[in-house]
């Protein structure tokens, strides 16, 4: 994923957490907001409770590789903060991919009503 695709400010992070919707699922919580730049912009976000700096680098490398595959960045203009949830330690890589899939076709269900 392109530099340019993410959210590195930590003030939008709190902006898209907090005014924006929400869907979640056991492995993910996903926040999203409409923002004034033409394209998607992705934010993740692990906890220290999920383990330690390496397991957390671990995950963000393959949510952004997921993102990779399954977001269109020049489709519509919303900032995205993903939370990654305990309950994804127990899956594969694969099994995480289609449930990040499924939860991001529900969000693009909503944003198109």
């Amino acid at each position: 994923m392109k530099k340019d695709y993410r959210i590195k400010n930590n003030i939008r992070f709190g902006e898209v957490v907090h005014q924006g919707k929400c869907k979640k699922n056991n492995s993910y919580t996903i926040h999203f907001l409409k923002n004034d730049i033409k394209n998607i912009r992705v934010g993740i976000s692990v906890s220290k409770k999920i383990g330690k700096a390496v397991v957390r680098n671990k995950i963000k490398r393959q949510v952004r590789s997921m993102c990779d595959k399954l977001i269109d960045f020049q489709s519509n203009s919303f900032d995205i903060v993903i939370v990654i949830r305990k309950n994804y330690l127990d899956k594969t890589f694969n099994d995480n991919c289609l449930i990040l899939s499924e939860l991001l076709n529900t969000i693009w269900r909503t944003i198109n009503e």
